[in-house]
C-alpha cells in the first residue's frame, strides 16, 4: 500500500521532519575498545591526461611523502575484475562500449592460467592467506598471473616490480603475451601503476584494491542528445569559472613540480571551485528532464558504492592505515562519507603532502 504525503497533514510532515533529524547517526566511537582507522584520500589529477613527454620521475616527491604516512591499505579507482565481468554479462543494462573502456580483456590471462575471473579472484585470496614472509620469485609470478586472470593488473604489476629485473619473465603461469603487458605498466601514463603499484611495492604490500563502481552511475536515458547538450552546457559554463585554478594546475604539471600539484589540486578551496564547476553547475540545469539532477545523482550513486567497496577493504584491518588514490572530484565525497563510519579518521592530505 502506498502512503500519499498529502493526506497526511502539516503536523504530521512536521513531526516526521523531527524525527528523520533525531534519527541521524550518532557516534558510537567515542568509547571504542579497539583502534581507530586512519583513511587519507589523495586527489589524483588523471596522468593519461597529461602530455606526452610527462616525465614519470617528477613523481617521486609525491610517493616519497605517501610513503612516510606508511599505509597498509592502498585503493585505487578501478574496476574490480568480477564488477567488469559482471557488467559484461549483462549487454542490455551496460553499454559494451563503456565496458571495454574501463575493463580490459583478461583471456589472455585465462588461457595462461585456465581459471577466469571469479576462480582467479578465490585463488589469489587463497594465496595471500597463506603467503609467506620471503616469497620466492616463482611464487611473486604465479601470483601476478592470478591476478592478471582476476582483472587485477595494478596488483599484478605490484608483484612485478617486487621481483628483480632477471626475474622478470615468463613461467609460473605467466606466458609471454602477459609479461609484455606487465612490462608495458611501467611506462604507462596512470596513476594506478606509477603511484599506487609503486608506492605498494615500496612498502612491501602485495596488492592495492581497486574499488571503482559504474552500476551506480548507469543512468537511464531515453534523449541522449538532450542529455549531451544539457551536461555539455553545464560543463562550458564551469570552466569558464575554474580556468583561472585549470591554468595553475595546468602549470605546475608543465614545470613538473607534480608535489606542488598535487598540493594545489587537494586544497579545499580549490576542490570546492572543481566541484562547483561540474556538478554545481549541472544542478542549475534548467531542462525539462533534469539531466543536471540525474547526472548528479549517478555520481553520487557511484561515490556510495565506491565508498563502500573502501571500506570492504579495511573492515577486516581495525586500526589500518589506509590510502584511497581517486580523481580529484570523487575526495569531497569520499571524505564525507568515510568520515561519518565508526571508528574512521580521516587523515588531512595537506599536512601529508606538505610535512
Amino acid at each position: 500500500m502506498k502512503i500519499r504525503l498529502g493526506l497526511c497533514g502539516l503536523g504530521a510532515l512536521l513531526t516526521w521532519s523531527a524525527m528523520a533529524q533525531a534519527a541521524s547517526l550518532p557516534a558510537l566511537d567515542g568509547h571504542m575498545a579497539g583502534p581507530r582507522t586512519q583513511v587519507l584520500v589523495l586527489g589524483t589529477m588523471h596522468l593519461s591526461g597529461l602530455p606526452k613527454d610527462f616525465k614519470l620521475e617528477s613523481l617521486e616527491p609525491v610517493l616519497a611523502k605517501l610513503a612516510a604516512y606508511k599505509p597498509d591499505i592502498i585503493t585505487i579507482e578501478a574496476l574490480p575484475g568480477i564488477a567488469c565481468d559482471l557488467m559484461a554479462r549483462q549487454p542490455g543494462i551496460y553499454d559494451p562500449q563503456s565496458v571495454a573502456f574501463y575493463c580490459r580483456s583478461t583471456a589472455a590471462a585465462k588461457a595462461a592460467t585456465g581459471l577466469d575471473v571469479y576462480a582467479a579472484t578465490a585463488e589469489v585470496q587463497k594465496a595471500l592467506a597463506g603467503w609467506p614472509a620471503q616469497p620466492t620469485p616463482a611464487q611473486r609470478r604465479h601470483l601476478a598471473a592470478l591476478f592478471m586472470a582476476s582483472g587485477d593488473e595494478t596488483s599484478a604489476f605490484t608483484q612485478w616490480l617486487q621481483l628483480s629485473k632477471a626475474e622478470r619473465h615468463a613461467g609460473d603461469s605467466l606466458s609471454d603475451e602477459l609479461v609484455t603487458t606487465l612490462d608495458g605498466f611501467d611506462t604507462k601514463h596512470n596513476e594506478d601503476y606509477q603511484v599506487a603499484a609503486r608506492l605498494a611495492a615500496r612498502l612491501g604490500l602485495q596488492r592495492v584494491y581497486p574499488v571503482d563502481d559504474h552500476t551506480g552511475d548507469n543512468v537511464t536515458i531515453t534523449d541522449e542528445a538532450g542529455w549531451d547538450k544539457a551536461i555539455q552546457a553545464a560543463w562550458d559554463a564551469g570552466a569558464v569559472k575554474a580556468k583561472p585554478m585549470r591554468d595553475q594546475e595546468a602549470a605546475l604539471e608543465k614545470a613538473g613540480d607534480m608535489l606542488a600539484a598535487y598540493r594545489f589540486i587537494d586544497r579545499p578551496d580549490n576542490m570546492r571551485t572543481a566541484i562547483e564547476a561540474d556538478f554545481g553547475e549541472a544542478l542549475a540545469d534548467p531542462s525539462p528532464q533534469h539531466f543536471g539532477q540525474l547526472y548528479v545523482a549517478g555520481w553520487e550513486t557511484r561515490n556510495l558504492r565506491m565508498v563502500s567497496n573502501v571500506h570492504e577493504a579495511f573492515r577486516e584491518h581495525p586500526g589500518a592505515r589506509v590510502l584511497c588514490i581517486v580523481g580529484a572530484s570523487h575526495k569531497p565525497w569520499f571524505d564525507g562519507l568515510l568520515g561519518q563510519m565508526q571508528g574512521v579518521d580521516i587523515v588531512d592530505a595537506e599536512k601529508v603532502l606538505h610535512e
